[in-house]
């Protein structure tokens, strides 16, 4: 990938290039360190990693609270900045998208507006109607970084596979009371598909995760039947598809709740099948997710996958 840089060390970026055109166009996606090698101290253990790979997801406590409150303050600092009359973006996880400003938002900090949300609610508390802010926080602001940046999660990575782990996108994501809506059941493989498939999806728990308030729910051991399709742009480069069209009838009859405390983290391979429900609540439920894809030679980032930065 071009325009990558070590995790740890040296600040200035330095270029290298992989099979296929990782990251098509001149990408500031950051490198979490070199190739796994077999000297690397791990972060999981054997236990921990065999769990992954049987279940397809792991859960972890992970950040304690200075760091979630941290965060959670910097994003109050990030909307307090923005003026939310300039978007009419909406987002769901069942569309087919195609404003500009969607499209264009995989190198900046951008702001979604919940599908449920009133021109009211919008107008008079938009801090309350905004669904997700994304998906280029873990480049922009600095708070982010630093947390995205945290060598464990290379060193976590690594361990799962991904030889050398690049952060491509992140989402804060505010689940608002009564308004928050479902996210239906998805494969985070077709959102950020690559060839092999190698997306490691990081759901960070802000605030404690109930049923009440929109807990993930997980279908464990539905990774092995891989990614059913892909989330894709058109020919035309100003739409977006699915491929093939057909919605995937998942059967979620085994799927188990993660009602976790904030700090925890979630560990998603590519093709397992999650989602979460409407939240009902009177509380949010704030989260932070961070996808990586590995930037090894022989792992191909696909030109048409709708994620691109300028």
């Amino acid at each position: 990938p071009q325009g990558t840089r070590p995790l740890a060390g040296a600040r200035s970026p330095h270029a290298t290039r992989g099979h296929g055109n990782l990251l098509h166009g001149a990408v500031n996606a950051l490198c979490w360190g070199p190739p796994m090698a077999s000297s690397h101290e791990p972060f999981l253990s054997a236990e921990q990693v065999a769990a992954f790979h049987r279940d397809g997801f792991l859960v972890l406590p992970f950040w304690d609270d200075t760091t979630v409150d941290e965060l959670r303050a910097s994003i109050r600092d990030v909307m307090r900045t923005f003026r939310f009359g300039e978007v009419d973006s909406v987002f769901t996880t069942d569309d087919q998208r195609s404003d500009a400003y969607f499209l264009r938002s995989g190198g900046n900090v951008s702001f979604f507006w919940e599908k449920d949300a009133t021109p009211e609610q919008r107008a008079d508390a938009p801090e309350l109607a905004i669904n997700k802010i994304g998906h280029a926080l873990h480049d922009l602001v600095p708070s982010f970084s630093r947390a995205s940046y945290d060598p464990r999660l290379g060193r976590l990575a690594r361990d799962l596979g991904v030889a050398r782990p690049l952060a491509v996108q992140s989402m804060y994501i505010f689940k608002q009371p009564g308004v928050g809506g479902a996210v239906n059941a998805h494969q985070d493989g077709a959102f950020l598909y690559t060839e092999p498939q190698s997306c490691l999806g990081l759901w960070f728990a802000l605030e404690d995760a109930s049923v009440a308030n929109g807990a993930l729910f997980v279908v464990p051991g539905s990774h092995r039947e891989g990614v059913a399709r892909r989330f894709r742009r058109t020919a035309s480069d100003d739409a977006t598809e699915f491929q093939p069209a057909e919605p995937v009838e998942w059967d979620l009859s085994r799927a188990r709740k993660v009602e976790v405390p904030r700090g925890t983290l979630v560990v998603l391979h590519n093709a397992v099948v999650h989602f979460s429900h409407q939240n009902t609540s009177s509380r949010s439920r704030h989260a932070y997710t961070l996808h990586v894809v590995d930037g090894s030679e022989g792992v191909s980032f696909p030109r048409d996958n709708w994620l691109r930065r300028p």
